[in-house]
């Protein structure tokens, strides 16, 4: 895994939640990992990794993702046995 993607990945890890972290590097986090970005209708996202999906909408009009997506993402990421 790239420093970026260390970086990442330790912000989705911060307390308190950050709402600084683009859209973007999540999924090149998740890429970089072995999952895969799946696009769906509109501004749908589908993020697979470990056999398991994470489902969220790529923020608009800014780049970043809400502190709400990132809480999920935690607890998703917490349940794939993946930590910082």
């Amino acid at each position: 895994m790239k420093t970026k993607h260390r970086k990442t990945l330790a912000a989705i890890f911060d307390s308190p939640t950050r709402a600084n972290i683009a859209f973007s590097d999540i999924e090149a986090m998740v890429a970089g990992m072995g999952g895969e970005v799946v696009e769906r209708e509109g501004s749908r996202v589908v993020l697979s990794f470990g056999g398991g999906l994470w489902h969220a909408h790529r923020p608009h009009p800014g780049r970043e993702a809400k502190k709400y997506q990132v809480e999920s993402l935690r607890e998703f990421l917490r349940s794939k046995g993946v930590e910082p």
